[in-house]
């Protein structure tokens, strides 16, 4: 699995809370840490991607916030004054006040245009080398096939002249499995497992990606063997539970609920996961997770994670 992050562009998109964005800034700060010249990009500009690195804001032009880690914000907008700027020869300083209304209409008459300029932006860094690896904190499970389907869904309606050709060299990129690979990011829940399963089907049906692999994360640690829970069973039984306090003290009652407790979410988490196992091409990685104990996800979550992985990764 470690090939991983031999790809050139690594696209991480997952049910919204699943920790996405915290997965796609540990792949870029492994890959960071690895010697590789790395590209991190938030494509919905929440500006979750800066919190992780807790850098400041992030913004289109890119901006080194690790060694060899540039992190940087999409702008569709942005990425069409540079498209313009290299394909028409504009001045970088240019107003293209008139050009940018007009794309705001052809933007919305024809769909798909807004999301050739974020999947173009992604797809011309790889193509020029600027970086070694771009991690993309992408849109979510309901969003992202609609994006990688837009390059090809223009390419078949525009048959000839400069976007037809424009459309077909970013679908050789998105297409090459050795290049482009998809990380769908799932916690052991029911509700984001079988997003993940629809959205692999969907892959191999509507788009020319590659999955790459499934992260599952937040995976709890397995505290209690068999034997011990047959003994918090007994233990919770009625009849044991006043000569249980009158050795252990009145608060033992909540400390055995709460291991019967961490039991059942295990075991039914793992139920989730062996689905999730069952029902996506074998073939695809599955990476594991730990869940954090953690009040919140910045830096120092970022770094636990890309650890979790490097160790799942077999680095």
């Amino acid at each position: 699995m470690g090939d991983l992050l031999d790809r050139k562009l690594l696209l991480v998109t997952g049910k919204g809370g699943v920790g996405k964005t915290t997965v796609a800034a540990s792949f870029a700060l492994l890959a960071s840490q690895r010697g590789m010249r790395t590209l991190a990009c938030e494509v919905d500009a929440k500006g979750a991607l800066a919190s992780v690195f807790e850098t400041g804001p992030t913004s289109f032009a890119e901006r080194e916030v690790q060694p060899r880690l540039w992190a940087m914000t999409m702008d569709t907008e942005a990425s069409l004054k540079e498209y313009l700027a290299l394909q028409l020869h504009l001045p970088a300083a240019a107003r293209i006040g008139p050009l940018a209304r007009m794309f705001d209409f052809v933007a919305t008459a024809a769909p798909g245009v807004r999301e050739v300029l974020t999947i173009g932006k992604l797809a011309y860094e790889v193509r020029q080398g600027h970086y070694d690896l771009v991690v993309v904190d992408g849109a979510a499970t309901g969003h992202v096939v609609g994006q990688l389907a837009a390059p090809q869904a223009i390419n078949e309606l525009v048959q000839v002249g400069i976007i037809r050709e424009q459309t077909r060299w970013m679908l050789d990129i998105l297409s090459d499995p050795e290049k482009t690979g998809m990380v769908i990011v799932a916690t052991p829940d029911e509700m984001p497992v079988n997003e993940t399963i629809e959205l692999a089907a969907r892959l191999r049906s509507d788009t020319v990606v590659d999955l790459a692999a499934v992260v599952v994360n937040r995976v709890l640690p397995e505290l209690f063997g068999r034997g011990e829970e047959a003994i918090f069973e007994r233990l919770a039984r009625p009849d044991a539970l006043p000569a249980l306090r009158k050795a252990a003290g009145d608060d033992v009652g909540p400390i055995v609920d709460a291991a019967r407790l961490a039991v059942t979410l295990r075991r039914t988490r793992a139920d989730h996961i062996e689905r999730l196992r069952a029902e996506v091409d074998p073939a695809v990685p599955m990476l594991y997770v730990p869940y954090l104990f953690l009040r919140s996800h910045g830096l120092r979550a970022t770094h636990q994670v890309s650890e979790a992985l490097a160790a799942e990764l077999g680095y």
